[in-house]
């Protein structure tokens, strides 16, 4: 492994050569390439547009922090960053109507808060720190083509840059970090939409809504109503990122513009219209559909799966950046391992392997009941018994990772949920119904502008 000599400006007619060719440059492959890097490895980073440039997704987790200590991004994210302590729940259904959790109860009392965060300066600071550390960094640059080269190993890539030229490249691995593009994930066939969970979603920023008080200024706030949920995320500069996910079912009867049927889901709330009384909209609404799906492989020859690229679950618990990073710190450490020794490349990815699918796996359960009557039950009325309220805390602050023991008390978190939905069977059967209705409404596009 050298350190990144290739010049931006070599010909592009030519196939240039890199040990790690990363495809995105979100937290997942920024990441990746930063932690390559600044271990000597020649990385090149393909980005389609150039930042800053808007993404949804705002909300961090309190495991996010140390990741940014790890990439010495801290004290920028810090600068940028609305502090979250917390995350308030709204329900109509309970009274009091609101339950609100703080980081600082989690089973680990070292990770009390996290952010709330402009995804376009963000995502900046992620790229400009992966080039710093040594990545050559093309922004303008779409992955095209893809071709694995079972002779010489490793993999051909073909990408077009913004004034129509194309590049080539030759790389021992390519990492997709491409997100909901599914580079990879779509040209192999192995994208999967996840049967029980495929919810959608529209979303838009607004000026002067009201935030809660004091400390929970920058707390997220999560808005149940009949057909899924509201986020309210506070942003520094004094927006608010307001989002509906709802199922299928529910976008299919629009009959008016897009910004129209927002504003009608967002009365259709009015805990969280009290709150956007004296706001006002700035910019577009956007949506998009089939939230939930995951391939069935987070690397084969030549390649790897990060972030969305390999899986999207539900936001509601402001798991995807965290997923990502997690993803990249994966990717790399197994890259890395397999470029010193190939000996070492089972075992590394097996390793990288688990990551992956630990992440999806301990949301999703959370993620595919939290309209169930018997979970809302669980948020808006939390008992610590046998610490099961940390444990679930722990969930929600990404501490998902590391030694932490809650995995017990997770358990028997999960066995109170059965047995309240046990000692509810009528509320259960029509909850289980509604299920059935919305999962087989799923077969919905992945663009709903309009």
């Amino acid at each position: 492994m050298t350190a990144q000599t290739q010049p931006a400006c070599a010909s592009r007619h030519e196939t240039r050569d890199c040990e790690v060719l990363v495809i995105g440059g979100g937290p997942a492959g920024s990441t990746t390439a930063a932690l390559l890097a600044q271990q000597g490895v020649r990385v090149t980073l393909l980005e389609k547009a150039r930042h800053p440039r808007f993404h949804i997704g705002e909300s961090l987790l309190p495991a996010n922090l140390p990741l940014f200590e790890r990439l010495g991004v801290a004290e920028q994210v810090r600068a940028i960053g609305m502090r979250k302590w917390g995350a308030e729940f709204v329900s109509p259904w309970h009274s009091p109507g609101t339950q609100t959790f703080e980081f600082a109860d989690a089973w680990d009392k070292t990770m009390p808060m996290a952010y709330q965060v402009r995804r376009s300066e963000f995502d900046h600071i992620l790229l400009r720190n992966a080039e710093r550390k040594g990545a050559l960094v093309l922004e303008g640059c779409e992955a095209r083509e893809l071709r694995f080269d079972e002779a010489a190993g490793g993999a051909q890539v073909t990408a077009e840059h913004d004034d129509g030229t194309r590049s080539h490249w030759h790389a021992r691995y390519v990492v997709d970090a491409s997100g909901r593009d599914t580079f990879i994930g779509k040209r192999l066939r192995t994208k999967r939409r996840d049967p029980r969970h495929g919810s959608a979603a529209m979303y838009a920023h607004f000026d002067s809504a009201t935030r809660l008080p004091g400390r929970a200024e920058g707390n997220i706030s999560i808005f149940w109503f009949d057909h899924g949920w509201f986020w309210f995320i506070p942003l520094a500069d004094g927006t608010t990122s307001v989002g509906a996910v709802a199922w299928p079912y529910f976008f299919k009867t629009r009959d008016k513009p897009l910004a129209q049927f927002f504003d009608q889901t967002l009365a259709s709330c009015p805990a969280l219209s009290a709150r956007l009384a004296g706001a006002t909209r700035i910019g577009e609404v956007h949506a998009t559909g089939n939230y939930s799906y995951s391939c069935e492989r987070s690397h084969g020859p030549g390649y790897l799966l990060v972030g969305d690229a390999y899986a999207f679950v539900d936001p509601v618990f402001s798991s995807g950046v965290m997923l990502a990073m997690q993803g990249g710190v994966g990717a790399a450490q197994a890259l890395a391992a397999s470029l010193r020794d190939p000996a070492a490349r089972p075992r590394a990815m097996k390793a990288f392997d688990q990551t992956m699918r630990r992440g999806p796996r301990a949301f999703s359960w959370f993620i595919h009941r939290v309209n169930h009557p018997s979970m809302r039950d669980l948020f808006m009325d939390p008992r610590n018994v046998l610490r099961v309220q940390e444990a679930l805390l722990s969930v929600l602050a990404g501490d998902i990772y590391g030694d932490t023991p809650i995995w017990a008390s997770v358990r028997i978190l999960q066995a109170i949920f059965y047995l309240d939905a046990l000692r509810h069977p009528l509320r259960s059967l029509r909850a289980r119904a509604l299920r059935r209705r919305q999962v087989e409404g799923q077969a919905f596009g992945d663009d709903m502008a309009g």
